[in-house]
């Protein structure tokens, strides 16, 4: 019996909207398994799959219908692509090229079996991060190295700087899905990208700051302030921005720290010292993965230690999204810390929305989790924490709690 893969949105979507899953054309109560394999720019192959059974008429719709088990078990109607999981070994998903879309192949297969073999159906879901009539300019401006994106429309449009981690590079996946959503946002790298360096020993705020100076100059980016976003390193970045540099109206961070971190922070005749790490903390787990969340150094002094960024000088509204389970640092304790410290020095108390069972890498929704990866300076895999279930459903609500923000906090009337 053929089966019948119906796709609502039909055929595409983009990357940050859920897709409703329909399978017809079954028995009834047939006993069905369905297989999502998707390959990334580099050719690496992630798969999930889950085990259903149809209805008394022979349909199986994946918003009513619970998995019975496979990568995961109960009512998830886009569990097949948020449990997607790497062949490859601490393989991260990300996605390089913004200007092509992610296939997604869907496969009904026949029976329970750990391995089934006979297709019954299948079909091809594409998820885009452009949105039909967003723009993408690539920018070389001075030392700036970035890209643009722009929504559809005359504009001017609130602008966003987005910086990433320490991977290096330009990533602009989280830029590109912004600017679906009425942002003109900038993607930014800082190392490892074109001529920039090949490493960084220090930040320099300077840097950023004229990173800044281009997004308020761009005749299609509307002042007088500008909203910053940025995970892990690029968080505290960020937070080094809202606390040095002028027209910053908001700011997110996504499991930042506020501390220095392993390198200076340098702005101007300023200094901010490193806090430091230990690696004899390193924990090494039974499946030889590391186990880094204990190797910084102890804060002694609390909000006050000199390594903490002066985040009471910051400008405007700060939201802290942490995951509660983050082994890269501990984001909670590190939030709590910079609101102390804001209050102590008569600053307004910052927005937390703390996420149970929620690991370091929290991506736009869908974005399958990253439990282990390799570490860039480390040279080692080591582990991110996060519960897959838990980390997807931080993932959706996040992005949610970061579009309200920065609607709220820039002035705009952007699509939620």
């Amino acid at each position: 019996m053929a089966a019948t893969v119906i796709l609502e949105p039909a055929g595409r979507c983009c990357w940050d909207e859920p897709v409703n899953i329909v399978v017809r054309g079954l028995a009834p109560g047939q006993r069905v398994t369905l297989r999502a394999s998707l390959r990334d720019e580099k050719g690496a192959l992630f798969q999930a799959h889950a085990r259903y059974c149809a209805d008394g008429g022979g349909e199986l719709d994946l918003a009513r219908a619970p998995a019975l088990g496979g990568s995961f078990a109960g009512l998830e109607p886009m569990g097949l692509i948020w449990a997607l999981e790497p062949e490859k070994p601490f393989w991260r998903f990300l996605k390089r090229d913004v200007q092509t879309p992610f296939a997604v192949e869907l496969e009904v297969l026949e029976g329970h079996e750990p391995e089934p073999q006979k297709v019954l159906g299948r079909a091809v879901h594409e998820r885009y991060f452009l949105r039909p009539g967003v723009r993408r300019e690539p920018v070389r401006a001075g030392r700036v190295r970035a890209t643009l994106f722009l929504p559809p429309g005359p504009g001017p449009f609130p602008g966003i700087i987005d910086i990433f981690g320490i991977g290096g590079g330009l990533l602009e996946y989280r830029a590109s899905l912004l600017a679906g959503h009425g942002f003109a946002t900038l993607a930014v790298a800082y190392y490892e990208y074109e001529d920039l360096p090949k490493t960084y020993d220090n930040i320099h705020l300077e840097y950023f700051e004229e990173v800044l100076h281009y997004m308020l100059q761009h005749p299609q980016v509307k002042g007088p302030g500008i909203g910053l976003l940025g995970i892990s390193l690029g968080a505290d970045i960020c937070l080094c921005m809202a606390s040095f540099l002028k027209n910053i109206s908001a700011t997110v961070s996504i499991n930042g720290s506020g501390f220095s971190g392993d390198k200076t922070l340098q702005y101007k005749q300023t200094n901010i010292p490193l806090l430091g790490h230990d690696r004899r903390r390193i924990k090494v787990t039974f499946s030889g993965v590391v186990d880094i969340v204990d190797i910084r150094n102890d804060i002694v002094g609390g909000c006050e230690h000199p390594s903490m960024i002066p985040i009471e000088k910051a400008q405007g509204p700060i939201l802290f999204i942490v995951g509660q389970d983050d082994h890269n640092w501990r984001s909670e304790f590190y939030a709590q810390l910079a609101s102390e410290r804001l209050q102590t020095h008569g600053k307004e108390k910052p927005q937390i929305i703390s996420y149970p069972g929620t690991g370091h890498y929290i991506e736009p929704p869908y974005f399958p989790m990253c439990p282990a990866s390799l570490h860039r300076l480390l040279d080692k895999p080591v582990i991110w924490g996060g519960e897959p279930r838990a980390h997807a459903k931080a993932q959706v609500d996040a992005w949610k709690q970061i579009l309200t923000f920065f609607c709220k906090h820039l002035g705009a009337s952007a699509k939620l």
